[in-house]
């Protein structure tokens, strides 16, 4: 593997363990700064997190241009070194608008995703792309089981801890690919930035004229709103339903999050070498709509766990539906694009966690007349079929770029 690949892939999986680290102190920090109980630090963190998902999804498309106009080099170094010094402002931050003010760069910051993304398709043929985007999601699944877990351990060491680790990380990425990453962009022959393009609108506006990408698209938004039942309710749901422990939550999420690494990493490469784009995608679906109406009837915990395989195998999703709409663009556009998937996912963590605890609320108050602690996950069975049968009605011809 080239080291500028593996660059690729630590940024995307540093990024991942960045978040995770910083989750199992984040009640105890935003307690101690605020000076408030449980109930009261839930709140503020419920702020941080959409804001850090709204600042990703307003300027990724921003990011990914600027990665098209001036190269991609110096845009990941640039967002790595920010996102370090994001990590110091945490560590040293003594009030919760400090805390307000670091999810605010480390929004910004976090758009390297996009760049990456664009890079890794620089670099590779576009019918080896999907494959090559499943690595940047083997790299995110392995930060997300990574990232929780060394959180956890160094929490031991103060609610600061986390925070410098994960300043050091994204340190040490800089300098690994100041020495291994090359440019891919002319940024000679690169066309101007344009402002209409590096907003989500403008982009989602500028790239709607290509066959089919504006659906492909509104597919893509719609799995991650789908997918993003598990991080938002996950917790509560295994709660409710089983009675699980938060040492239990924290292992299945895990277990999710390996498996997911698993088939991004090395199981999608067979599985398009044998349906091709179109049928991972429809595979994919298929899976998705099995799990999630078998989660939200199974009230036996262990059958859960036995799921997560089934439920992993939706993650070739997002890599073969990169992977068609990459192949609709043309080279100077590919950081547009994947910054406006970036968006995409990121304007899903701003719906989905106030959409589907809603939903968990209200099936599990005490005064609803149905009990059933299951129905987000409904509601994300339904959204995967309203995906499915717009991805279904999509053309998909060979490669196209206007």
């Amino acid at each position: 593997m080239r080291p500028a690949v593996i660059f690729i892939i630590l940024t995307v999986m540093i990024d991942a363990m960045g978040i995770g680290l910083i989750i199992p102190v984040m009640p105890d920090l935003i307690a101690q700064v605020q000076s408030a109980d449980l109930s009261r630090a839930a709140l503020w963190g419920g702020v941080l997190a959409t804001t850090f998902a709204v600042m990703q999804f307003l300027f990724s498309p921003l990011v990914g241009s600027l990665s098209d106009r001036f190269g991609r080099r110096p845009v990941l170094l640039t967002s790595l070194t920010v996102m370090a010094l994001d990590y110091v402002l945490m560590a040293l931050a003594g009030s919760i608008w400090l805390l307000l003010l670091g999810r605010v760069i480390g929004g910004i910051s976090a758009a390297t995703g996009a760049t990456a993304s664009a890079y890794m398709a620089d670099i590779t043929r576009p019918e080896k792309r999907a494959a090559a985007f499943g690595m940047i999601g083997a790299g995110f699944g392995a930060g997300f089981v990574l990232g929780p877990v060394a959180g956890g351990f160094l929490a031991e060491f103060g609610t600061r801890a986390p925070f410098w680790s994960a300043a050091v990380l994204a340190a040490g990425n800089v300098i690994f690919g100041w020495i291994v990453l090359r440019e891919t962009v002319n940024t000679r022959s690169a066309a101007p930035l344009s402002w209409r393009r590096a907003n989500p609108l403008g982009a989602l506006r500028a790239l709607g004229d290509l066959p089919g990408v504006s659906r492909l698209l509104l597919v893509y938004f719609l799995y991650h709103l789908a997918f993003a039942v598990y991080p938002s309710v996950w917790s509560y749901f295994g709660k409710a339903q089983f009675g699980w422990s938060p040492a239990m939550i924290g292992g299945s999420l895990a277990l999710f999050g390996a498996a997911m690494a698993v088939v991004q990493g090395g199981l999608i490469r067979p599985v398009l070498h044998r349906f091709a784009e179109r049928g991972t995608v429809l595979i994919g679906f298929v899976c998705s709509i099995t799990t999630f109406g078998l989660i939200a009837t199974v009230t036996w915990g262990s059958a859960i766990l036995m799921l997560t395989p089934l439920a992993a195998l939706a993650g070739v999703i997002p890599p073969a539906l990169q992977a068609l709409m990459s192949a609709r663009v043309t080279p100077e556009r590919q950081g547009a694009l994947q910054g406006l998937l970036t968006s995409a996912s990121a304007l899903a963590m701003v719906v989905a966690p106030l959409v589907m605890t809603s939903v968990f609320a209200a099936f599990t108050s005490a005064s609803t007349p149905v009990y059933f602690a299951g129905a987000p996950f409904v509601l994300s069975m339904i959204l995967s079929v309203v995906a499915l049968v717009l991805f279904r009605r999509v053309r998909i011809n060979p490669a196209h770029v206007d």
